[in-house]
């Protein structure tokens, strides 16, 4: 399935709810179905800089594909990660690194987000597409 897809059924996913509470609670719901990380992996070099929370992101390259793990601290930033590694896990570098990130504003999620918390999303997504150059630049 293709980064705007996923993004596309997020979008969709949310249109579903009434109101900001149920978002909320669905993100807390999608924190808990997130591939988690190996706990060798949460350390400072995988912790992402600029989040309120704890957060740490792994990246492997499988097959020409990106897979990502995470976990936070937090259940809310759990469920941030969590859509964001959705969206670009299992990708290609290339695509990872040329996806548009416009779902957030469609979902209106950084608009109900306190200000640490929508950098803390900004460092995430600018970290998992830190994780995609790198492996982009080994490909080449």
């Amino acid at each position: 399935m293709s980064i705007q897809d996923i993004q596309n059924d997020i979008i969709e996913e949310f249109s579903m709810f009434d109101d900001w509470e149920e978002r909320y609670q669905y993100m807390i719901d999608l924190g808990k179905t997130l591939p988690l990380i190996d706990e060798q992996y949460k350390n400072d070099e995988h912790s992402i800089k600029g989040c309120q929370s704890k957060v740490w992101v792994h990246a492997e390259m499988k097959d020409g594909k990106v897979i990502f793990t995470a976990d936070s601290d937090a259940i809310i930033t759990k469920g941030i990660i969590a859509i964001l590694i959705r969206v670009f896990s299992n990708q290609s570098p290339k695509e990872i690194i040329e996806a548009n990130t416009d779902f957030i504003d469609k979902i209106g999620l950084k608009e109900h987000l306190s200000p640490t918390r929508a950098n803390g999303l900004v460092s995430m997504i600018k970290q998992l597409k830190m994780y995609a150059i790198a492996y982009q630049t080994q490909l080449n």
